[in-house]
């Protein structure tokens, strides 16, 4: 079933997140499922990397330095090869405010921190 290992081989994951800490959580908690993991520490870095890599799904923290996920969204969705690119909002906050502002700039789905891995999964499942 999707709870083997290596169920997601081969799946391109980028995670976007000035914070150390979940950008490694995310890494190991993906690899362990069998994607491939590419990080990036804010909106210009992945920028770079997305066109480099053609991740098959994006999740990008909202608060940034530099670019935050509601720009790198934007700029992604708007970009003609990576507009159906899913892109994953992930916040410590939860607010109806936040989630529409996120399906404004056109992300699928807004996961809040601290999240699991059964929502990265299931996230992954919705999408891709």
């Amino acid at each position: 079933m999707a709870d083997d290992s290596g169920d997601f081989s081969g799946l391109k994951v980028m995670v976007i997140d000035d914070s150390k800490t979940i950008r490694r959580t995310a890494e190991n908690l993906l690899k362990k499922e069998g994607c491939e993991v590419v990080t990036a520490v804010d909106g210009f870095e992945a920028l770079s990397k997305i066109a480099e890599h053609k991740p098959n799904i994006i999740f990008v923290d909202i608060m940034m330095p530099r670019l935050d996920g509601y720009q790198t969204c934007a700029l992604i969705k708007n970009n003609r090869m990576f507009k159906d690119t899913p892109v994953i909002m992930l916040s410590s906050k939860d607010s109806i405010f936040d989630r529409a502002r996120g399906r404004i700039v056109g992300s699928e789905q807004y996961l809040t921190k601290p999240f699991t891995k059964e929502d990265l999964i299931g996230a992954i499942k919705d999408y891709t």
